[in-house]
């Protein structure tokens, strides 16, 4: 007997789902708010969900260095970008440790005028207000910027030493 697939498949092949999702994630946890198809939405739920409870899971005290890494380079496998995986398991994860579950909400918005496309707006439960976030990104790229700015000084202060010699 054949069974159906549960695997939402959103008409594409393995690879660009994969990278399609993980693109949606990656904008859902940065901007904590996202606008998308309802099929998107709710396949980018699942993944969102999953991800959010593993970063959970890393904030109880008594799991080992070990498991704390574990955890990361899972979440990592999806979540490429540094700044947004330390900006889950910092700031996202702390925000839902006393809820269950359902940290998501899919918010359905009326069809898109070009192809009728049905829309939906995907965003975490306990968010941030917009100007609050601008203000932590406005602060990370400062920081990033004397970051920057001080290991470019000290690489010259090197390369001007080594050819005194």
């Amino acid at each position: 007997m054949v069974k159906g697939n549960k695997v939402p498949h959103l008409n594409k092949k393995l690879g660009h789902r994969r990278a399609m999702l993980s693109n949606l994630v990656q904008s859902l946890f940065y901007h904590e708010q996202i606008r998308t198809t309802v099929a998107k939405a709710k396949a980018t739920r699942q993944l969102a969900e999953k991800l959010i409870t593993r970063a959970r899971k890393n904030q109880n005290a008594a799991l080992t260095p070990a498991q704390k890494v574990h955890n990361l380079r899972l979440v990592a496998r999806v979540v490429k970008n540094k700044e947004i995986l330390h900006k889950l398991f910092d700031d996202i994860a702390p925000r839902f440790a006393t809820r269950p579950g359902g940290y998501t909400r899919v918010l359905r918005i009326g069809r898109r005028q070009s192809d009728a496309s049905e829309m939906a707006i995907l965003e975490l439960v306990e968010r941030k207000p917009l100007a609050q976030l601008k203000e932590e990104r406005k602060a990370l790229r400062a920081k990033r910027r004397e970051k920057k700015s001080k290991t470019t000084k000290t690489t010259e202060k090197g390369s001007k030493a080594q050819k005194g010699k």
